[in-house]
Order: structure tokens, then C-alpha cells, then sequence
């Protein structure tokens, strides 16, 4: 028998929505390489003329699958629209398939997101931060370069301040075998 192909596996397993495993959820902003400004979902616009801790730049990124399939929705909005393709609309309830974005870390460290239904379509915005058609824009162009970044104030996730207040450090009353061998011996 042939010995498996596990990158088959894979890209098949990625290419759909996986009912069983955790959603993994992030908060962040995207910034546009074009516009300068940050992604916002505003009621039923999407641009990119956010500023730097815009409440509406705050997205919420979901996964859809164990790869790099995403849905991005606004933190802000009353039911957390979806953006969706071909021209960045926003999906009240994001089930969609035009939905679902796969991200792609591009050479120059920028992110991209791919359609996942349509192949070749970005999500890409003009010079002005107004969205541009998907059909229309490519992988390689500045329009659909994004860099995630923390909503501002937010601290990166080991140093969240809730988290830190989860863990105490309990010290030790007494002192251990090993510690009273280690110790020097007090001079009296």
C-alpha cells in the first residue's frame, strides 16, 4: 500500500468548516498598507479610515477550521456583521461562505485574506479606504496588504492583565531538604 499523503490530508480537511473543534477567537485591528488607517465596521459600512483605538476598528477574528480559515467580524456592531466578498459587504448573521477568509502571511510580513469560495478574490481597499472589488484585486498588491495589530490598550495574550490576576505566587513556610543543603551556613 502507498504510504499516505499527510498534504492532501490537510489542504482537503482545511478546505471545510470544521463542526467539531474549538473556535479559536482573537480580538484585533487590521491596518491598510494603502490607506494608512485601520478596517472598520460601522453599521452596514466597511472602510479603511479608522484611527489608532477606533471602537469600530476593533474586529473579532474567528476560526472556521484547524487552518487559516477566519471570519472577521466587528466587535462593535449589534449583530456582529461578517464581511463578505465580492465588494466587502457586511452579513448580519456571517454563516456565509463569502464569509470565510483564508489567511495568507505574505514575504514582506504582511497579511492577505483570500476568498475562500472564490480563489483569486482579496479583501482589498483603496487609497481613500473605501473597498475595493475582490474580483479585482490580486495578492501582490498593496490594496490587500493588512498588518494585525493589538487594539490599543490591550496587552498581548500572556500579559493580559486578567490573566494575571489568575495566578498567585505561594511561597513555601518552611524551608526544603534541598534548600538547607544549598544554603550557606550561617556564621555565628
Amino acid at each position: 500500500q502507498p504510504s499516505p499523503n499527510f498534504n492532501q490530508y490537510v489542504r482537503d480537511q482545511g478546505a471545510m468548516t470544521d463542526q467539531l473543534s474549538r473556535r479559536q477567537i482573537r480580538e484585533y485591528q487590521l491596518y491598510s498598507r494603502t490607506s494608512g488607517k485601520h478596517v472598520q465596521v460601522n453599521g452596514k459600512r466597511i472602510t479603511a479610515t479608522a484611527e489608532d483605538g477606533n471602537k469600530f476598528a476593533k474586529l473579532i477574528v474567528e476560526t472556521d477550521t484547524f487552518g487559516s480559515r477566519v471570519r472577521i467580524k466587528g466587535a462593535e456592531t449589534p449583530s456582529l456583521q461578517a464581511l463578505s466578498v465580492p465588494l466587502l459587504l457586511p452579513q448580519p448573521n456571517g454563516k456565509s461562505k463569502d464569509c470565510i477568509f483564508t489567511e495568507i502571511v505574505l514575504e514582506n510580513n504582511y497579511t492577505a485574506f483570500q476568498n475562500a469560495r472564490y480563489e483569486g478574490w482579496y479583501m482589498a481597499f483603496t487609497r481613500k479606504g473605501r473597498p475595493r472589488k475582490a474580483s479585482r484585486s490580486r495578492q501582490n498588491q498593496r490594496e490587500a496588504h493588512f498588518i494585525k495589530r493589538l487594539y490599543r490598550g490591550q496587552l498581548p495574550f500572556p500579559n493580559n492583565a486578567e490573566r494575571q490576576k489568575q495566578f498567585e505566587f505561594v511561597g513555601s513556610s518552611s524551608p526544603t531538604r534541598r534548600t538547607r543543603r544549598t544554603r550557606a551556613p550561617r556564621l555565628r
